[in-house]
């Protein structure tokens, strides 16, 4: 038994421009963009736009494929990374350039069948590498989840006008969507407006939100199966949870690896903490660092 997208229904994260477009054309509410698919259109493209400007690789680049540049110059680097160095690979050969919008960045995940929908604890990811959203975008640094940061009001405004119109959107034009949909959120003096899609739960939002349930989720995804899912609710801890990401030196960037790790069992006796593992590797009976972000 599968809960997820089809590969079709996957595009909403797997291209950046497919989803800008897929908004657009379903009046669900983002920032202004545009689409660059060689070097020169995006020059061209960047004209249109004051600093600070979003800069989105298309594919899939670890987290790493979003750069907020300050200024022209720093944007103008970017893209040249981007598709002339080809630094990202084929995910950076077309690129997409955004307003950048100002407000408070949430990460709203729902489950649904197609039609029922189970919103699942709110969280807030954040994805610069420093204190102080310093320095470069991540795969996410920190995410707690906390009832507070989402008041009923603003949830029934985000079901009503991004959750419901992206699922008959996606059904619209033959491609229904069911398992995870994460949806990157920027709460504007507009309103909430949609930074991206995932098709997934994100990370590390998921470990705050899991170690929030109190209900049995594996009841939950056979019921998403059956087609049941509206008939079902979820039970939260009323408690917040926060997860901290433990980097290796180095990270986003080339990250330094095989230093010993210790210490989990002493973190873990506290009570009320979990270790994770990420980026880790056991070999001759030493537990070490094998990536970026290690737990």
């Amino acid at each position: 038994a599968i809960i997820g997208p089809t590969r079709a229904a996957a595009r909403l994260e797997g291209s950046k421009i497919f989803a800008k477009q897929f908004m657009q054309r379903h009046g669900i509410p983002t920032a202004k963009f545009a689409v660059a698919e060689n070097f020169e259109d995006a020059i061209r493209a960047l004209a249109t736009f004051s600093a600070p400007v979003v800069i989105k690789a298309d594919g899939l680049a670890a987290g790493k494929g979003v750069v907020v540049a300050r200024d022209l110059e720093e944007a103008e680097k970017t893209l040249d990374d981007f598709m002339r160095r080809k630094i990202l690979g084929p995910a950076g050969e077309r690129v997409l350039l955004e307003s950048c919008l100002s407000g408070e960045e949430m990460s709203f995940i729902v489950m649904t069948d197609g039609r029922g929908i189970l919103p699942l604890a709110p969280a807030q990811d954040h994805k610069a590498v420093f204190d102080n959203d310093q320095g470069p975008n991540t795969g996410g640094m920190v995410a707690y989840s906390d009832d507070s940061i989402l008041p009923d009001e603003l949830r029934q405004e985000i079901v009503a006008t991004v959750i419901e119109p992206t699922l008959a959107g996606m059904a619209a034009e033959g491609m229904p969507y069911q398992g995870f949909l994460y949806v990157g959120l920027m709460i504007t003096e507009d309103g909430p407006k949609v930074l991206e899609y995932n098709v997934r739960m994100g990370d590390p939002e998921t470990q705050p939100i899991v170690m929030r349930l109190r209900s049995d989720l594996c009841e939950i995804l056979m019921t998403s199966l059956e087609g049941q899912l509206a008939a079902v609710g979820a039970r939260w801890s009323p408690n917040p949870a926060v997860c901290v990401v433990l980097a290796s030196e180095g990270y986003p960037a080339k990250s330094k690896t095989g230093r010993e790790i210790t210490g989990i069992d002493a973190a873990e006796s506290l009570g009320g903490v979990k270790v994770f593992h990420a980026g880790t590797a056991f070999r001759d009976r030493q537990l070490l660092s094998s990536g970026g972000r290690v737990l």
